[in-house]
């Protein structure tokens, strides 16, 4: 008799603190935590996938199954996330390009430095 009991306080909390978790979730960001870390993959089928829904709000709105003033706050707001994503791959595509025109400069430099040394070496 004593085990029930045991078993059913333990559910019941384990009841209760699920409860309390699906309560206060939406009071918290879990978005923030979710973009830590993003590639270049990432980026581009999350940016592929708000235009897709940019899409569909538009034919919804168009549809008259929301409200204009509805239709005006989504669409901000993806669009600001989409704006956001295209700014972070251009900054990628910015570093990944000064890091190439780095390496080739580096590499002329070199060949000018092995030419500059075989001619001095056959001058002597």
């Amino acid at each position: 008799m004593q085990d029930i009991s045991i078993i059913s306080m333990v559910f019941t909390a384990a009841m209760a603190l699920t409860c309390l978790f699906l309560i206060l979730s939406p009071l918290f960001k879990w978005d923030a935590y979710l973009h830590a870390n993003v590639n270049t993959q990432d980026l581009a089928s999350t940016k592929e996938a708000l235009l897709t829904t940019l899409n569909e709000i538009e034919f919804e709105y168009k549809m008259d199954k929301i409200s204009h003033a509805d239709y005006k706050v989504l669409k901000k707001q993806y669009e600001t996330e989409v704006a956001g994503i295209m700014k972070e791959e251009e900054q990628m595509i910015d570093k990944s390009i000064d890091e190439d025109l780095m390496a080739e400069v580096e590499k002329e430099i070199e060949a000018q430095m092995q030419s500059y040394k075989n001619k001095k070496g056959e001058g002597k």
